[in-house]
């Protein structure tokens, strides 16, 4: 496994992080397709051995679930100074006005919250899930700030928005002498490439590094496209997310992968893996694992480039709000 540093800043990510939206106890949240304990520990320890270093999670997977798993399993498994821990703060987790959102209220509150579940005193990359309307983002970057100064984040990053609302929050913190963003958290595959009209040249020209939620489209990228799967047969926010027409490009990546005798999923990572510092990947079996460690170490020539991009057809923007 390589490390790479977090964009312009001192940290060092794995060059695959694990994405453990997958992990968390049945009944709590709207994921019905997530792993138990056991089964989280299970993948958790193998990536460790894989040197898989860098895990992101959120205080609204599974409503606080997974960041237990996460935080038990790494405190048995790994000294805490090897790891990066990652989560976010921002979609709801209760009812009322100061159940989401990124209000200095709702921010303080849920830091400790997700520390409490975590098991740690800090988390070492501290992220906005979503650009909030409701708050001036004056209010909700001295709040990260405040994150910061108090020891309870060492790095602070953001997630899907558009690439002005990116650009005004470094601009905000800049000005207020307030803690900076290191990294963008953005949705990016070979199905949705609209991140790189704005978003990707934004993350270049500032040294932001780019950790892609979704890079293998929801695992689309994966197998033929009429397969079903128990996550996406009951994945509404995925269905909204992709179309029709993009089943050509996965025709392709399959093409690829039987001309290398690989499988689909080391193309489809090796590409936005070769764009981005590291895709967050979500793991559910041994074999995706094995298939994201292997893609760290794949490099496509410029026509399997070509041939897999060349289909692509613009997207409207989602994933944003």
């Amino acid at each position: 496994m390589r490390y790479v540093n977090l964009g312009a800043s001192g940290l060092k990510v794995s060059r695959i992080i694990l994405g453990c939206m997958s992990f968390g106890e049945s009944g709590r949240g709207t994921h019905a397709w997530t792993l138990p304990e056991d089964e989280s520990r299970r993948i958790i320890a193998a990536a460790l051995d894989a040197g898989v270093t860098t895990f992101d999670t959120a205080n609204m997977y599974s409503l606080g679930s997974s960041e237990e798993i996460v935080g038990r399993a790494l405190a048995d498994m790994a000294d805490r100074d090897d790891v990066v821990i990652a989560t976010k703060v921002f979609q709801r987790m209760r009812p009322g006005p100061y159940g989401g959102g990124l209000s200095r209220k709702a921010i303080l509150a849920e830091i400790d919250n997700s520390l409490r579940r975590l098991g740690t005193d800090h988390v070492d990359l501290y992220q906005i899930h979503r650009w909030d309307p409701d708050t001036p983002i004056e209010e909700t970057m001295e709040a990260l700030h405040y994150v910061v100064r108090a020891g309870k984040a060492r790095y602070l990053g953001a997630s899907s928005m558009y690439a002005w609302q990116f650009a005004k929050a470094q601009h905000v913190a800049e000005t207020g002498g307030w803690t900076r963003f290191v990294s963008m958290q953005d949705h990016y595959n070979l199905l949705y490439r609209e991140e790189e009209r704005e978003m990707l040249p934004l993350c270049a020209d500032q040294g932001i590094g780019v950790i892609p939620w979704s890079p293998l489209a929801r695992g689309r990228l994966t197998r033929p496209w009429d397969q079903a799967t128990a996550r996406a047969d009951t994945d509404e926010f995925g269905r909204s997310l992709y179309r029709d027409a993009d089943q050509h490009v996965v025709a392709r990546v399959l093409e690829v992968a039987a001309r290398r005798d690989l499988p689909p999923a080391v193309i489809a990572l090796a590409w936005v893996g070769s764009r981005t510092t590291a895709p967050i990947v979500g793991v559910t079996r041994d074999e995706h694992l094995r298939d994201a460690v292997t893609a760290t170490e794949i490099t496509l020539s410029d026509d399997e480039v070509t041939y897999l991009e060349e289909l692509y057809e613009p997207h409207p923007v989602v994933g944003i709000g």
